[in-house]
């Protein structure tokens, strides 16, 4: 709760009450002092607390929801996130990085099916259209959330999948155990509203922030051995990204 913590607003500085509310909370949550999960005070109660309307409490609430710190939730409040996912560039899975991030991963199969590749996914993966492919959906889930919509295809005859194995362990992980030697990725990364069923799938507003990520795998041999198209919250996702001079 916000009860807790002190507030030192400036009535007579140029910087909006909305503004010096948001930051001020978005510092107690930097350092901790509102942990993830933690719930604040509705609305009104903050206002009469801190002696401002509520249109600019509800403003600053907004500017920190927008900014991914701050959830609503139907039923229970304004709670603070569950951190964002943060992602070095590297080689690995989501799957891989929540676990080392101690974010308890866990996947939701939606579909696992062997379809002929379209010209597009053909063209992607190397192989002449309408051959095989293993089309995958997956929701993945971090402390029992859903932040990422996962869509893969990969050539059929690469190694055997099942529901029950996707939902123990991640596609990188499987694919290494299968003795696919993983060398490169070629990756873009851009954002876009949610649709209707991304957001009803991901617990999320319609139109609520996506960041989506396209990115397909080649082994050692060249081979393109998966391709993804994943969108994952943008409340609960960053990247980390390390700059080096040449």
């Amino acid at each position: 709760m916000t009860s807790g913590l002190e507030f030192d607003l400036d009535r007579s500085s140029p910087v909006p009450l909305y503004f010096q509310v948001a930051e001020q909370i978005s510092e107690a949550i930097r350092r901790g002092d509102l942990a993830p999960g933690a719930r604040l005070d509705n609305e009104i109660r903050l206002a009469d607390r801190l002696g401002l309307s509520r249109p600019t409490v509800r403003q600053a609430i907004q500017y920190l929801v927008d900014k991914g710190l701050l959830v609503r939730k139907r039923g229970v409040g304004t709670q603070v996130v569950h951190g964002q996912v943060r992602r070095p560039v590297e080689l690995t899975g989501l799957h891989d990085d929540l676990r080392r991030a101690g974010r308890e991963p866990s996947t939701r199969v939606l579909e696992i099916t062997t379809v002929p590749a379209d010209e597009r996914t053909a063209a992607t993966l190397g192989v002449p259209a309408g051959t095989e492919v293993v089309r995958m959906e997956r929701l993945r889930y971090a402390r029992g959330e859903p932040i990422a919509l996962l869509r893969n295809w990969l050539p059929a005859d690469l190694l055997p999948l099942t529901a029950e194995s996707l939902q123990r362990r991640g596609l990188y992980e499987l694919l290494r155990a299968a003795g696919v030697r993983l060398r490169v990725a070629n990756q873009r990364v851009g954002a876009r509203a949610a649709t209707p069923t991304e957001a009803r799938l991901l617990e999320d507003r319609r139109g609520a922030p996506l960041i989506t990520m396209e990115r397909t795998t080649y082994d050692d041999r060249g081979r393109a051995v998966e391709h993804g198209s994943h969108v994952c919250r943008a409340s609960h996702y960053s990247l980390e990204v390390t700059l080096i001079e040449r």
